[in-house]
């Protein structure tokens, strides 16, 4: 399978909470390392989904919200990482970032990296909403 997602990554199904509309799916990808997903129930079921099952995680880079300190949000999904590199362009700039055995990768304004003096080597937080979250079975 190939998509323009720049963060796939390979988990497994750890926690499902069922709603009556929505179902939200825990998925770790590194040990004690979650992404939280949430998704219709009817494409839960038609996707057959369940506890232990393996599937991969599809986060856009432009769906990334990069914040130094841990912030209190309604974002299911707040990871701790470092900044491995951060690839400039005219307006953007791609950060690349470890979370546990993964690498993640944020799309940002050039302006926000200024702002924010983001450095490589330097600790991070990726923020991300769960229904930003794409799940492949």
């Amino acid at each position: 399978m190939k998509t323009t997602a720049r963060n796939e990554l390979k988990g497994i199904v750890n926690e499902i909470i069922e709603g009556i509309v929505m179902v939200e799916a825990r998925i770790e990808v590194s040990p004690s390392i979650f992404i939280s997903a949430t998704i219709t129930k009817e494409g839960f079921k038609n996707m057959g989904i369940s506890l232990g099952d393996e599937v991969y995680v599809l986060i856009k880079a432009s769906s990334m919200i990069l914040s130094k300190r841990r912030m209190k949000a309604t974002a299911r999904n707040i990871l701790k990482g470092k900044i491995e590199k951060i690839i400039k362009g005219a307006v953007n700039s791609e950060v690349k970032l470890s979370i546990g055995e993964n690498l993640l990768c944020a799309v940002v304004t050039n302006e926000a990296i200024e702002e924010l003096q983001l450095k490589e080597r330097e600790d991070i937080y990726a923020v991300f909403k769960a229904s930003s979250v794409i799940l492949v079975a």
